[in-house]
């Protein structure tokens, strides 16, 4: 399965970002949000330094999104998000109570192409794993989360899909979030050991 659709280059950023000011509509904000997952995934992790951290708070950060967006008036949507998700990062090892200065190379934000092959395979192999936990879960967790993360339905639009109560959706949905970070954590554990 992809994780991800494929995303129309031609369309800029601004104009999803309209697109979802105007409706809400959680899939629009995906296709946006996964233009820069990568580089999201790469901010949490050079703040939160466990791979399993910042895959956790990169889902964070997108329902941080889904609220934050509706809420400001963004004219540059990589430079908003690459500080929304710094200030996530921040705010959590705040509370976590291990807050370090990290120096980040902003001209990373403006140099994409940059992206190194390793960074390049790493993300394949995430979405492979990712991919593989995903036929891992029960039925009710794995269509709660593509109907929520993959569609973009809210928990009422899943639970009239489904005809489950919306308190199982938010179950659903949590759990299997939790199931897929276990799994790929166990998946990254085997991948390092057949390497060594």
């Amino acid at each position: 399965m992809s994780f991800l659709k494929s995303i129309p280059s031609s369309t800029p950023d601004a104009e999803l970002v309209a697109a979802y000011k105007a409706t809400g509509d959680k899939q629009t904000l995906g296709e946006l949000y996964g233009r820069y997952m990568d580089l999201i995934y790469g901010v949490c992790l050079k703040y939160l330094k466990q791979p399993e951290n910042a895959q956790d708070s990169t889902i964070l950060i997108f329902e941080e999104l889904c609220t934050k967006l509706l809420k400001h008036e963004v004219e540059h949507f990589r430079a908003w998000l690459f500080t929304l998700a710094k200030n996530h990062c921040l705010m959590r090892l705040r509370s976590e109570k291990k807050h370090k200065t990290v120096d980040f190379d902003v001209a990373l934000v403006q140099s994409p192409e940059e992206m190194h092959l390793n960074g390049v395979l790493e993300k394949e192999e995430n979405f492979k794993m990712l991919s593989l936990c995903m036929d891992q879960l029960d039925q009710d967790q794995k269509k709660s989360i593509e109907l929520f993360y993959l569609q973009g339905k809210c928990y009422n639009e899943i639970a009239a899909i489904t005809g489950l109560e919306w308190n199982k959706v938010r179950s659903f949905i949590q759990n299997g979030k939790r199931n897929l970070k276990i799994c790929m954590e166990k998946q990254k554990a085997t991948s390092v050991y057949n390497h060594e």
